[in-house]
């Protein structure tokens, strides 16, 4: 395994971190799969013997069940093993049982803790943004949760770049500042490239990636003429992440299937190797319904994707420079940050509008 440090913090976590999206299959969520306990605590056990140090969940999946049972899993492991979960979605009918307020985080965190049988939270993500209250009182309540001791770091997950830089002036103490975000980014939805990763890398926040294969839209399974794979999420009626262009993403399997072939791995382990090559990018959060699944996509750590094979998989997954940085493109390469090349390092050689004004 191989383990990164998250953004500015001292904190090392492995590449992979392991999803628990599909423990519980309570509800809506029974779409993906429907682990219990003893099929969990194998999952658990085959990522931990990997070297696995970071598990994922969120107090929505499967209404809590979910963390119920990775708190059962890791009940007195936790020494060595870390845990993200998240609030902020509804989880109940009531006015109050959603959102970033203070009222509903400090309860949603004690309940978390008590479902995952532990004193405290890892990485406390805000699941998604909340307009109505104030960034000053999320993150009042997130300093609080942390003087506490139940909260060890703060992160945000689905935020738009401004709503981040928001939360980032408004935190109260270094403590409460987001160290890190969890978003969607994939070789096929490339659109996190425009903002999130290079704000990550100017504010120096550690990228987690959910749902790294597109729901395993990428891990060749599915084929461009067969359609959704018997078993699989999508045959199973669950529509997201959105796929706007169908030919587009089997042009990108049909070049991951190629160049897995030549490494001897799938297509899966290909999209995940190429993400891990990718600015700010610290953990990709996979999830499986077999210990086999994972240790296929273990492979990815060792996968050294050649310049000529990342090529490849920018030139066919490459999203168009949109305004302002077509303009940026053309008039400000020579004054590029570290932060800038994240987008632009992609669009060497490439100007928009006609000859190049700065040749």
């Amino acid at each position: 395994m191989e383990y990164r440090t998250l953004g500015r913090t001292g904190l090392k976590i492995s590449v992979i971190t392991m999803g628990t999206f599909t423990f519980g299959g309570r509800g809506a969520f029974g779409r993906t799969a429907s682990q219990g306990v003893d099929e969990a605590r194998r999952l658990v056990d085959t990522c931990i013997d990997h070297g696995v140090n970071m598990f994922d969940t969120a107090n929505m999946y499967s209404t809590g069940l979910s963390e119920e049972i990775l708190g059962e899993v890791l009940e007195g492991r936790y020494d060595d093993i870390m845990v993200t979960s998240k609030a902020r979605m509804p989880i109940g009918e009531g006015p109050n049982d959603e959102g970033v307020s203070r009222w509903h985080l400090i309860r949603e965190c004690e309940r978390s803790l008590k479902r995952l049988r532990t004193d405290h939270i890892d990485l406390y993500y805000m699941h998604e943004w909340d307009g109505l209250t104030p960034v000053e009182e999320k993150l009042a309540a997130l300093d609080t949760l942390i003087q506490q001791g139940k909260v060890r770091y703060v992160g945000c997950s689905n935020y738009s770049a401004w709503q981040i830089m928001k939360s980032l002036a408004a935190a109260p103490s270094h403590a409460s500042r987001f160290v890190s975000q969890q978003i969607h980014y994939t070789i096929e939805a490339r659109e996190a490239e425009y903002e999130l990763l290079p704000l990550s890398v100017d504010q120096g926040l550690g990228v987690q990636v959910w749902s790294p294969l597109a729901a395993g839209l990428l891990s060749g399974k599915h084929r461009r003429d067969s359609g959704p794979a018997e078993g699989s999420r999508q045959a199973a009626g669950w529509d997201e992440p959105p796929i706007r262009d169908m030919d587009r993403l089997w042009d990108i399997v049909d070049v991951l299937v190629e160049i897995g072939e030549a490494h001897d791995v799938e297509a899966a382990q290909v999209a995940l190797a190429w993400l891990l090559t990718r600015p700010a990018v610290a953990s990709l959060v996979v999830g499986g319904r077999v210990p086999d699944q994972f240790e296929r996509n273990f492979r990815a750590v060792d996968l050294k994707l050649s310049d000529e094979e990342l090529t490849r998989l920018n030139d066919v997954s490459r999203l168009p420079l949109i305004y302002p940085y077509w303009h940026q493109h053309n008039f400000a390469r020579p004054r590029f940050s570290e932060a800038d090349q994240a987008l632009h390092a992609d669009y060497p050689d490439r100007h928009y509008g006609g000859e190049d004004p700065l040749v």
